[in-house]
């Protein structure tokens, strides 16, 4: 029941979520832009103040080792990425990053990260934060705002996290609970990792650890379609591959969103069979859905059209899942 009242209010009204468990680093410097270019899929040496980006940092062999977001600052980067994926990142950055050039520092300790979510999402930052709600509007993916707040600097950044409009509010530590309790005072809750969990399935958004790691191509990842890789920039670690893949050929398998009627979900790791009893995938990230009822990822053969009916099975059980469509009709 908290579930569903929480998805109500996050498709009607708002939610908040603690995003705090994601690491958060700061590089600076006047090379900073440059080094992380040469680190990552996307052009961010074309970023400037009050910009962002979703970008993949990749192993040699083109595989990804952690999904980025980049905020550009005057004089730094602000770079997050999930718990699962940042030793990873981490361990990157102490290989190709030379302190003396560009410093960089984890501030996971010292920021805070508050998202907030659903349709009346930019009316609720708008009135804790005191920021315009038409220059909340105005902001493009990644794009973000610097305010005063609670005595210190709040950076809130328009973030494609999910269907739904979002936003977070990067701040020091310190004030994260008075914009909890501004938000609480403004009608809107906390929402749970379970119901994150569902709208992030519903999306198709692929979480590192799940859907997705250093096995796996960004193109597998569908990240061509989230705005994650320049082909236009210069060399980067895994640049190869990628590129190859691109100009030259397909990658076999793709991050689809899957449905499914069957209670209770399939395992994560279920196989998928086509209808002659080939294994053609397998499932990724599950959730049950008060609106949709099953949704689910998998990772699936490129030959496999949307609308197809596969097989999960895993040992106990098998249930029917379909591939979906997006609205233009491709499948995601």
């Amino acid at each position: 029941m908290a579930e569903m009242n929480e998805y109500s209010a996050l498709h009607n009204g708002a939610l908040f979520f603690d995003r705090s468990d994601r690491a958060r680093m700061r590089i600076s410097g006047s090379k900073a832009a440059e080094l992380v270019t040469g680190m990552v899929t996307n052009d961010v040496s074309g970023l400037t103040a009050g910009e962002g980006q979703y970008a993949a940092a990749l192993t040699p062999k083109g595989k990804i080792v952690a999904d980025l977001r980049i905020f550009a600052f005057a004089d730094s980067l602000l770079i997050d990425t999930s718990a699962p994926a940042s030793a990873g990142w981490k361990e990157m950055v102490r290989k190709y990053v030379n302190p003396r050039v560009a410093p960089y520092h984890d501030v996971s300790a010292e920021i805070s990260d508050i998202g907030v979510f659903g349709r009346s999402s930019r009316a609720a930052v708008s009135k804790v934060t005191d920021v315009d709600e038409k220059d909340l509007a105005a902001l493009p993916p990644y794009g973000h705002v610097s305010t005063s707040f609670g005595g210190s600097t709040a950076t809130i950044a328009r973030v494609p996290e999910m269907d739904l409009e979002g936003f977070e509010i990067f701040l020091p530590t310190d004030a994260a609970a008075l914009l909890e309790a501004r938000l609480k005072a403004a009608g809107i809750s906390e929402g749970s990792l379970e119901t994150w969990e569902i709208a992030r399935v519903e999306s198709g958004r692929p979480q590192w650890g799940a859907d997705m790691d250093d096995s796996t191509l960004p193109q597998e990842a569908n990240f061509d379609e989230l705005g994650a890789i320049s082909y236009t920039k210069g060399c980067y670690i895994g640049q190869e591959t990628v590129a190859r893949v691109h100009f030259r050929g397909h990658v076999n398998r793709f991050l689809r969103k899957l449905r499914f009627v069957t209670r209770p979900a399939p395992p994560k790791g279920a196989e998928l069979v086509d209808e002659g009893g080939k294994v053609i995938g397998e499932l990724r990230s599950v959730a049950l859905s008060p609106r949709f009822g099953g949704v689910a990822l998998g990772m699936v053969r490129r030959e496999i059209l949307p609308g197809t009916t596969l097989q999960a099975r895993w040992s106990g059980g098998e249930c029917s899942v379909q591939v979906e469509q997006n609205e233009k009709g491709a499948t995601v």
